[in-house]
């Protein structure tokens, strides 16, 4: 179960960084036991895989913050032992950059690819202040007045443990699909945050790109919309208090989407931005 909320946990020191900290078995190569706490519909969500993934990279490579990260999700990840393997593709002065793999293991003892990231990485706290940009925070309604899984009369689609480890405020104009009368719009609003109060940091921002319901329940699709591929960037280290977050979808052909993800702190700064690719079931 999550930490209690009266207990707010720092980073370093909560159930997150426990559940994506790894081991270092040798040089490039880590275990980690999957938790179940993540999970959506019985599979490991791909914000936090790809926060375990970035983890491991930090520890391979010379700089800490990922800049930018490209995962292709190759097959479904469950709950349980797994193995990162890393290398070095190049080191520079600001930036450097690696791979890494994902691997579990199938019912004959062989290993299994689930994913594989191409990632840069570099040190957020020098990059210069100066900030020209066009983009505007997405206007969400006080936390006081948007909801979140809890306050569902009936079980949401696709709702499972990682709800309980989130804090999760959805804008009211995104939650047709809640009511049974989606919008058609394939957009999602929501206050985001770790549950037991962590504050955001890079590798959290890998995971609240992902952790909102998806856009195509706004879209009148229901069921899982697993991930194909997810490229994240991250701008600039967030502040102390809840993100907003804001992730729409314009184009749905041949049984693929994308979602394209916005992440604002408190202090109305744009601290990660993303797309991703997803397979719809239609029918």
């Amino acid at each position: 179960m999550p930490e209690a909320a009266s207990t707010q946990a720092t980073i370093g020191n909560s159930e997150f960084d426990r559940d994506t900290a790894l081991t270092r078995r040798e040089p490039g190569v880590y275990d980690i036991d999957l938790s179940a706490g993540w999970t959506i519909i019985n599979a490991v969500n791909g914000g936090y895989l790809l926060a375990v993934l970035g983890r491991a990279l930090a520890d391979a490579l010379p700089h800490a913050d990922p800049f930018t990260i490209s995962a292709h999700y190759l097959t479904a990840s469950q709950p349980g032992p797994a193995v990162v393997r890393t290398s070095v593709v190049r080191t520079g002065r600001t930036l450097s950059t690696g791979q890494a793999s994902l691997f579990q293991y199938d019912e004959q003892g062989r290993e299994v690819e689930r994913i594989r990231v191409l990632a840069s990485y570099g040190d957020l706290d020098t990059l210069p202040d100066d900030v020209r940009t066009t983009a505007k925070p997405p206007a969400i309604p006080p936390m006081d007045q948007c909801f979140g899984p809890q306050d569902s009369p009936a079980p949401v689609p696709g709702s499972s443990a990682i709800t309980e480890r989130l804090m999760i405020k959805l804008d009211p104009s995104t939650l047709g699909w809640a009511l049974g009368a989606p919008s058609g719009k394939g957009e999602m609003r929501a206050w985001f945050g770790l549950a037991d109060g962590r504050d955001a940091d890079p590798f959290s921002l890998l995971l609240a790109v992902d952790a909102l319901p998806p856009t195509a329940f706004e879209l009148g699709i229901k069921g899982w919309v697993p991930t194909v591929e997810l490229t994240v960037h991250v701008r600039s280290r967030p502040a102390q208090g809840p993100l907003r977050v804001s992730i729409t979808t314009r184009n749905l052909a041949g049984g693929f989407l994308e979602e394209d993800a916005e992440v604002w702190d408190s202090a109305g700064r744009l601290v990660a931005q993303s797309r991703q690719l997803a397979r719809v079931r239609l029918g």
